[in-house]
């Protein structure tokens, strides 16, 4: 079984994120990097799937050379070898995207064999992009299941889950196929000391793609509204006694 993870080094998600004064980007100038949540648990499905089935596990990305950084955690969780596809740090659209991973995707099965799953997160953390995995899935011709949260293997199939409001939704679809996954598909593992030292010795394939223009073209990028709170002092040592007695009759917590 052959396995490739698609990931893409975005700020901290716990960091707060500010935009550039133009809205085309985030400030990126006082955060560190990571995949995202998303991405962290296709990775451990990946190692996992190889684990019990056996081959090969690839990790790829299209970034900047520092992006490095995030090839190698992947590797020392048990990704066997990685492709960096280095860009010069400018945000690429999801269409430009697109077409470079599916050239490095075809390269690398022409080379090895094809994939029998391809791993996507379902949205990018940083600009919430739900595109790329659905135009490889559609370049290459094959099923694409998104918003996956549970994923197993048998006899050439996948058997994938999504939440609904309503319970789950389940999709068995042949392979090879493209799933994009959710956090809380499994409990991805942190690397260890052995395997960030296996992982500075497992290959790493760094190429530089060629840009091409699409018809996609990002007007800005919108912060939704934070969630604000508020204190309301009620008054000081005893005389703020009735104050909150009032406020938890409003509450109906008193009578």
């Amino acid at each position: 079984m052959r396995i490739l993870v698609c990931v893409k080094r975005v700020p901290m998600t716990g960091g707060r994120i500010v935009l550039t004064e133009d809205e085309q980007a985030i400030e990126t100038k006082h955060l560190g990097f990571t995949v995202s949540p998303h991405e962290e648990c296709g990775e451990e499905e990946a190692a996992r799937l190889v684990e019990a089935h056996g081959g090969e596990s690839v990790v790829l990305t299209l970034g900047v050379p520092e992006a490095e950084e995030q090839l190698r955690d992947a590797m020392a969780i048990g990704i066997d070898r990685g492709i960096l596809l280095e860009t010069d740090g400018e945000e690429w659209d999801p269409e430009a995207t697109a077409a470079a991973l599916l050239e490095a995707i075809r390269a690398d099965e022409a080379a090895s064999g094809s994939f029998d799953l391809i791993f996507f997160g379902n949205e990018s953390a940083d600009s919430g992009n739900y595109q790329v995995g659905i135009r490889v899935a559609h370049a290459l011709g094959l099923p694409c299941v998104t918003g996956v949260k549970s994923i197993s293997v048998d006899g050439g199939r996948a058997r994938c889950e999504q939440e609904t409001s309503g319970g789950r939704d389940v999709y068995d679809v042949p392979l090879p196929a493209v799933v994009t996954v959710k956090e809380g598909l499994n409990l991805p593992r942190y690397p260890s000391v052995p395997g960030r030292l296996r992982a500075k010795r497992k290959p790493l394939d760094m190429r530089t793609p060629e840009r091409r223009e699409g018809d996609v073209r990002k007007l800005r990028l919108k912060l939704p509204p934070g969630q604000s709170s508020q204190a309301e002092i009620l008054g000081h040592g005893p005389d703020a006694a009735r104050a909150v007695v009032e406020v938890l009759r409003q509450a109906g917590l008193v009578g």
